[in-house]
Parts: structure tokens; C-alpha cells; sequence
């Protein structure tokens, strides 16, 4: 049984709906006081009424994480509402698909502004805060899109997903002598908003595809999390755990029916 995160303080970035919800939602379930940090005051205030409403400890905050200010902001916000910083989720991110031929350089820039300089800046921006607790976590959620497989669409995607990992890898030697761990979940077809915006038949297909023949909730992604973020993971830095239910591995369809 893993020691809960009773008292410790966490931001989550992008908690507002999806996979970010689910994540501050195990977070808090386990004794965490949660930031929810999203774009919208709005959204995030109502993801923490839920949080709190089940009997968790959490606030909101408004903030863009792709801006440096507005993310040493939120973590300002962390250590004066919840008395520290001891992790930091770096899950915000977008996905919207364009091929290369379709695709404009300006939404490309926007996928890689968000996607993975948002990463380098929310942890930039959460670093000092993380230093005083002397055994920060930073958990970061990048994909199996990208690092290990791909989907017409999704070059701009992948692409950032792929950057995350090669961020962390350094980034994690840089911060290990201040006791702090980097490491990342990487999500296979979870159920969230966007998800479900993508249709029916394919949420069937992927389905299909997949050895456990259901898709990911976002508590799967929240509970790999929740082990990063633990004491028994304090040895655990530079890594990342792929929760696709066994996604990328058969060779084709037809070896799920050998």
C-alpha cells in the first residue's frame, strides 16, 4: 500500500477536464491539496468544487502555461494557499489533428508553445517551490503518440510528445540534487472529452485494438501518477510508464485472436 499523500501540496496543470481531472481527482482522493490550474477561472473553480464536495482539499487558479509569469504565479499560489509545493503535474495539452499537406506553421507553433514549451515552462516556473520541499515530484504526461506510435494527424502531436521525454531526461539530472524526480505517464486511447469528440466507430476500433478490449479511464492515468508522486517512488527519476491496457504491443489485429 502506497503512503498517501496526506499534507503534501500539488499543482495540475490542464485539471480542469480530462485527464488533468482525473489526475487532481486521485491526487486529493489520497490526502493531497490541489492547485487546479487551468486557462479558464471558470472550469477550474468547478473541478475543485468537485474535488471538494468528495471531500478533498483543493482551489483553483487561472493561468497560461505557456507563460512563464502567469506559471510562477500559480506556483506562488500553491505555497501561500497550501503551505508548499511538493509536486508538480505538468498535464495541460492539445491535440488537434491536421495533416502535414493541410497542416499551417501557425498551428504547429501553437501545439509546440503548448505542449512542450508549457512543459519547460511549468517546471521552470515550479523549481524554487519544488527545491524546499526537499523531495519534489514532477510528473509529467506525454503519450504513447509520438515516442512510440503514430496516427495520421498527429505529426505536430507526436512531435511534442516525443520532446517531453528527451526534456525530461536531462531534466531530471539537473534537478536530482535537490532531491526532486522527473519522470512521465504515457496514456494509450483514454476516455476524455476530446476522446469522445473523435466518434463512436473510432472508440469501437481502438477498442478492438487493444489487448484488454476497453479504453483507459482517467483514473488508470491518475493512479500511474499517484505511484510517481509517492515516497516509494522516491528512487524512481528519468523514466516513464506507458497505460495503453497493452496498446502498442501485439504485431496486428490478428494477433490479439491467435
Amino acid at each position: 500500500m502506497l503512503t498517501s499523500l496526506d499534507g503534501k501540496s500539488a499543482i495540475v496543470t490542464g485539471a480542469s477536464k480530462g485527464i488533468g481531472k482525473g489526475i487532481a481527482r486521485v491526487f486529493a482522493r489520497h490526502g493531497a491539496k490541489v492547485l487546479v490550474v487551468a486557462r479558464s477561472l471558470d472550469a477550474a473553480e468547478a473541478t475543485a468544487a468537485e474535488i471538494k464536495a468528495d471531500g478533498g482539499t483543493a482551489s483553483a487558479f487561472s493561468a497560461d502555461i505557456r507563460d512563464l509569469a502567469s506559471m510562477e504565479a500559480a506556483a506562488k499560489a500553491a505555497v501561500e494557499r497550501h503551505g508548499g509545493l511538493d509536486i508538480l503535474c505538468a498535464n495541460a495539452g492539445i491535440f488537434p489533428q491536421a495533416k502535414i499537406e493541410t497542416m499551417t506553421p501557425e498551428q504547429w507553433d501553437e501545439v509546440m508553445d503548448t505542449n512542450l514549451k508549457g512543459t519547460f515552462v511549468s517546471v521552470k516556473a515550479c523549481i524554487p517551490a519544488l527545491k524546499e520541499s526537499g523531495a519534489g515530484r514532477i510528473v509529467i504526461t506525454s503519450s504513447i503518440t509520438g515516442p512510440v506510435t503514430g496516427y495520421p494527424g498527429w505529426t505536430h502531436y507526436g512531435a511534442s510528445k516525443a520532446g517531453q521525454l528527451g526534456f525530461l531526461r536531462t531534466a531530471c539530472m539537473e534537478v536530482a540534487k535537490y532531491g526532486i524526480t522527473v519522470n512521465a505517464v504515457m496514456p494509450g486511447n483514454i476516455v476524455t472529452e476530446g476522446l469522445e469528440g473523435l466518434g463512436a466507430d473510432y472508440l469501437k476500433t481502438m477498442a478492438a485494438s487493444i489487448p484488454l478490449k476497453r479504453l483507459g479511464s482517467v483514473e488508470d492515468i491518475g493512479y500511474a501518477a499517484l505511484f510517481l508522486a509517492s515516497k516509494e517512488a522516491g528512487y524512481i527519476t528519468g523514466q516513464t510508464i506507458i497505460v495503453d491496457g497493452g496498446q502498442i504491443l501485439p504485431e496486428s489485429l490478428e494477433a490479439l485472436n491467435a
